[in-house]
């Protein structure tokens, strides 16, 4: 096991867009990063949250003040369906935390977030007051941020308006599962958990990208996934979304899944002031008293207000009260701004994957 004590500390600094300058020290790979500024308030389940796809084109920054403590489990880079993280690789674009932990302890700790950082080229910066910087960010919402490790000219780097889900989709379709139903599942960014839940109903999937021509294929349901960046970008994926409601094909939306429904369907969206990321996010059922804890990742969010005429809001965030699903009066149309699969984070409302298959 590697002791970093004995190393120089490099010194390196976050940039925010207005102005605002975090000094900090470098950990990881040793480059400049650009990307969105965003904090996570979970307190474990870093090696899940760093591969999940809808952080592409993110720095994130987590405000538990001690990251890394349990280690990485090792990645089998053969495995499709990863057994500890959401993704291969990691997504995110760079890292912050108040202080890492330069040794592990864990029955499955592989390797250091340190080592970890570095296989994939991924910088991280500690030394960071994470409490400051996220004030900053709750009080003027997410912004702009660099990474600077020497003097090298970095530009400043706006993932809302790039096509974050061709980085992060597959590049040919693929299925498991042997089940009787076959269900079609839009890869706008899945997080592997997502199939597992799936799998775990017994049903095949079969995984497609997410400008991939449908028509041809049969399935009898449709999962759109989560996914990274800004939904209004992914004109041809609503497209798609619409000639399923228009052939009443059963649908589950899921986080982007859930907003990409949504402009399908007729409805807006707008982006939230520093979004929603962290495993304890509590939601209602919209006409009821039932609450549950979720887990949550992103900027963006549906408009309840703009809901075209038989689609009804089906859950509300108690903190802002902003869009967390919404259902059909009459057809087999559903979707979710959280995260039923979870991973990190309560698994609660896996019911989810229950009544979608009802549907269907």
């Amino acid at each position: 096991m590697k002791d970093r004590k004995n190393t120089p500390k490099r010194k390196a600094k976050l940039v925010l867009k207005n102005g605002k300058v975090f000094e900090g020290f470098l950990f990881g790979s040793r480059r400049n990063a650009a990307g969105e500024v965003v904090f996570n308030t979970g307190m474990m389940g870093y090696p899940e949250t760093m591969t999940d796809p809808s952080y592409k084109g993110q720095i994130l920054v987590f405000t538990y003040p001690l990251v890394g403590n349990y280690g990485v489990p090792q990645l089998n880079d053969s495995d499709d369906l990863p057994l500890y993280f959401e993704s291969q690789k990691i997504q995110v674009e760079a890292i912050v935390v108040s202080e890492h932990s330069e040794k592990h302890s864990h029955w499955n700790g592989y390797q250091s977030l340190d080592e970890w950082l570095k296989a994939y080229d991924i910088p991280g910066l500690y030394g960071i007051d994470t409490r400051g910087l996220t004030k900053i960010l709750r009080e003027h919402g997410t912004l702009l941020g660099k990474i600077i490790t020497d003097n090298k000219p970095v530009d400043y780097y706006d993932p809302d308006t790039d096509n974050l889900i061709s980085k992060v989709t597959i590049s040919q379709k693929y299925e498991y599962g042997s089940g009787k139903k076959r269900i079609l599942l839009v890869d706008c960014g899945c997080k592997k958990s997502i199939i597992t839940n799936l799998l775990d109903r017994n049903v095949r999937v079969l995984r497609v990208p997410y400008d991939y021509d449908i028509s041809n294929e049969d399935f009898d349901g449709v999962v759109l996934s989560n996914g990274p960046g800004n939904p209004v970008v992914y004109k041809k994926l609503v497209e798609t979304a619409r000639k399923l409601i228009q052939k009443q094909v059963p649908t589950l939306g899921i986080c982007m899944g859930h907003q990409i429904l949504a402009l399908a369907a007729g409805a807006k969206t707008y982006k939230l002031k520093y979004g929603h990321r962290s495993q304890n996010q509590p939601v209602k059922v919209v006409g009821s008293n039932k609450c549950y804890v979720t887990s949550q990742n992103h900027s963006f969010a549906v408009d309840t207000k703009t809901l075209p005429k038989g689609w009804m809001p089906w859950f509300e965030n108690l903190n802002d009260y902003s869009n967390e699903g919404m259902i059909h009066e009459k057809l087999p149309f559903r979707s979710v701004q959280f995260h039923p699969e979870a991973t990190p984070g309560p698994v609660d409302t896996e019911f989810i994957f229950d009544e979608f298959l009802k549907d269907v």
